[in-house]
């Protein structure tokens, strides 16, 4: 089975929200057989900046919904969304 890189777009849910404390509790809330490979930012306006963690999952049945899942349920982030998706 290959593995599949994701580069999702995480928005935090205020310009307040400290970014890389953010970044540590996504790493904190991977499942099981995913991994960040990078994250960086993005800044999109009024001062709010996105993450966009590079994931590396395995190529199965689900795809980047479970990490998709469990960043979304990460406390400071309004917004999840898959940006870029590619087997390595």
């Amino acid at each position: 089975m290959g593995k599949v890189a994701a580069r999702l777009k995480v928005m935090p849910n205020s310009p307040d929200v400290d970014l890389d404390d953010l970044q540590e509790r996504l790493e904190d809330s991977l499942p099981e057989g995913a991994k960040i490979s990078r994250t960086d930012r993005e800044d999109v306006a009024f001062g709010l900046v996105a993450l966009l963690p590079t994931v590396i999952i395995p190529d199965e049945a689900g795809g980047t919904e479970a990490v998709e899942e469990s960043f979304a349920d990460v406390d400071g982030v309004e917004s999840v969304d898959v940006d870029q998706m590619g087997r390595i």
